[in-house]
């Protein structure tokens, strides 16, 4: 089992907010800076992996409620988003790494990508 405090341990990862959720299991991860995207196909609570830090993230987090936002690229939000996300029981992490590298990573650890149903169905329909 994948924890979050897993996460924070591979993706050398500074905990922003919800420190005391550590031990929380994950299974699955998004990763997009596309906020429509991951409202058209998350369906379970997860992990987001982006690098955008505005409000449209807290509000897709809490309309799939999700369990922690991974920022990449050291991106950091602003504090009103940061205790909004607080309010939620979300954990947020910051890393340095790139989403692909932090992707990678998790990948390896275990995490799995979001299911997509009919990811490779080709047929033209």
């Amino acid at each position: 089992m994948l924890t979050i405090s897993d996460m924070v341990r591979v993706l050398n990862a500074r905990v922003l907010r919800g420190g005391d959720k550590l031990d929380t299991p994950v299974y699955t991860a998004c990763c997009s800076d596309l906020m429509s995207d991951v409202l058209a196909f998350v369906d379970e609570k997860t992990v987001l992996i982006t690098g955008l830090t505005n409000p449209h993230v807290i509000r897709t987090s809490e309309m799939l409620d999700l369990k922690c936002l991974v920022f990449v690229r050291g991106k950091v939000p602003t504090d009103d988003i940061l205790d909004s996300a607080e309010e939620q029981g979300l954990v947020v992490i910051t890393t340095k790494l790139t989403a692909f590298s932090a992707c990678g990573l998790l990948y390896d650890l275990g995490l799995r990508g979001v299911p997509v149903p009919n990811a490779w169905d080709t047929e033209d329909k």
